[in-house]
């Protein structure tokens, strides 16, 4: 006799991280360097400022792009391009479990913008730090199911359960509470929502009597 079993469990992330960036633009790169320094103090001072430990600030290298404005002739031939400057950008990734601190500040960052500073957000995303203990109760929860379903059908047809022969674990999956989203044959892992839902098949193979 084949079944399956599922088991479900919700769960809130107990981890967020959260990355930005934030660019400056000149004709001189020194220019450029000087007042990326600057915005990189600021979003630093307004950050700490918002209960963010500075040890949890990590800015990545400076990345530096030339940048050519495309020349063309009245009647459409291109002429080649002309360097117009540099733009330095830098991003910044902040990992942290005081989730609902840092959700916060993602969505007042654009305070900074009051400062001339041209801070991009990204997403947050969220994650869960036991999720192999998570993943063990899951296992549990869809083999005691399997097992359950297997003893109503062996009863409904006057049958004994007999051994069990096999147990094959399906595809872990992780999506967000009440969003909807789809099951993915390889496994789908949600990321952008804080509220979960965790859950896993079990395929058990028993004798029958």
């Amino acid at each position: 006799m084949n079944v399956t079993g599922l088991g479900e469990q919700n769960f809130t992330s107990d981890l967020i991280v959260w990355e930005g960036n934030f660019s400056r633009e000149s004709n001189n790169i020194q220019t450029a360097y000087a007042n990326l320094e600057k915005d990189r103090e600021a979003v630093t001072q307004y950050l700490v400022s918002k209960g963010i430990p500075e040890s949890q600030l990590v800015f990545n290298a400076v990345a530096t792009n030339p940048q050519y404005q495309q020349n063309y002739s009245n009647d459409g031939r291109y002429m080649g391009q002309t360097f117009t400057g540099y733009q330095l950008n830098q991003s910044l990734v902040i990992e942290s479990k005081e989730v609902e601190k840092v959700e916060k500040i993602s969505r007042e960052i654009t305070e900074l913008l009051n400062q001339g500073i041209a801070f991009y957000s990204q997403q947050p995303r969220y994650y869960y730090t036991d999720l192999e203990s998570l993943k063990l109760e899951m296992i549990a929860k869809a083999t005691e199911d399997a097992r359950i379903r297997a003893e109503r059908i062996a009863e409904n047809s006057n049958a004994s359960l007999g051994n069990l022969i096999s147990a094959n674990m399906g595809v872990f999956q992780i999506t967000g509470q009440n969003s909807g989203e789809d099951y993915s044959w390889g496994g789908a892992f949600n990321t952008s929502s804080k509220n979960k839902t965790a859950s896993i098949t079990m395929k058990l193979v028993f004798e029958v009597d």
